[in-house]
């Protein structure tokens, strides 16, 4: 992979047999694994100025999320089953497995942090700790849709609309649709059912949680994200970050600083 060989050096290239066809990974470092997933129009490649600050510490697996990237793009259906994020947080689990690694830490950002969130609700024995980064809870996110924030997060009810709609309009130009929207969520400006449900039975994430969001992104002009994540988690801590929704990409050294020290903590 030389095209993607400089941005992890000494990194090992994993494609991982899973029931939803091969993940692909780069997988380095030493410690114990930690698992960091990207989010939505990404790839694990927004992971790479901060992995450098972490791999001394973590066994690291920079997945690309099934569909994206170099993983396979799973055969859909009509309710779009495994792109749920129930489904691909099940794919993540037996990629890890297949990696000798049972129980992890896990980081994911956008919607890699709904993977992750959605993971740790499901299976809570397989984490030991878990951070999220720009992002509310899903349901939180419906709750509060109101004029100004549904033109914040017009993207998810244009790509929830039904096939063929959103793919043609995209297709026409995709290039211009992914730069114009990627842009408009940087601080430079250059629902899930199954949530409810957990939600109404009170059910909690209990390990060790770290919401962090940008303090120019999306997560903090629903809500105030910490105030939310303690309704859904009983250990929660967090705290905003100088950067729009990219917080990896726009601070990579503040966002490594605050998951070393979360993910090192005893």
């Amino acid at each position: 992979m030389p095209d993607l060989a400089d941005l992890f050096p000494g990194y090992a290239a994993e494609w991982i047999n899973t029931g939803s066809g091969r993940i692909f990974a780069r997988v380095g470092g030493k410690g114990p694994p930690l698992l960091l997933l990207h989010g939505f129009s990404e790839t694990h490649v927004m992971w790479h100025r901060v992995a450098p600050q972490l791999a001394d510490k973590f066994t690291l697996i920079v997945a690309d999320l099934p569909g994206y990237g170099w993983s396979d793009m799973p055969e859909s259906d009509k309710d779009h089953t495994p792109y749920t994020k129930r489904a691909m947080a099940r794919t993540m689990i037996e990629a890890m497995e297949q990696l000798g690694h049972a129980h992890f830490a896990l980081a994911g950002h956008d919607r890699g942090g709904r993977v992750a969130y959605r993971l740790a609700l499901d299976h809570p024995g397989r984490l030991s700790r878990l951070a999220v980064l720009d992002i509310l809870p899903t349901y939180d996110y419906w709750e509060r849709m109101n004029r100004l924030y549904a033109l914040k997060i017009y993207h998810w009810t244009f790509l929830a609309q039904p096939f063929p709609l959103p793919e043609t309009l995209i297709g026409g130009n995709p290039d211009f649709f992914l730069r114009q929207k990627m842009a408009s969520q940087t601080k430079a400006k250059n629902l899930d059912a199954i949530d409810k449900v957990d939600h109404d039975a009170g059910k909690k994430i209990t390990i060790p949680m770290l919401a962090l969001w940008g303090d120019a992104g999306i997560a903090s002009a629903a809500a105030t994200p910490l105030d939310t994540w303690k309704t859904w988690a009983t250990n929660v801590s967090g705290a905003p970050v100088a950067s729009g929704h990219f917080l990896t990409e726009e601070n990579p050294d503040a966002t490594a600083r605050a998951l070393r020290e979360f993910f090192t903590a005893s």
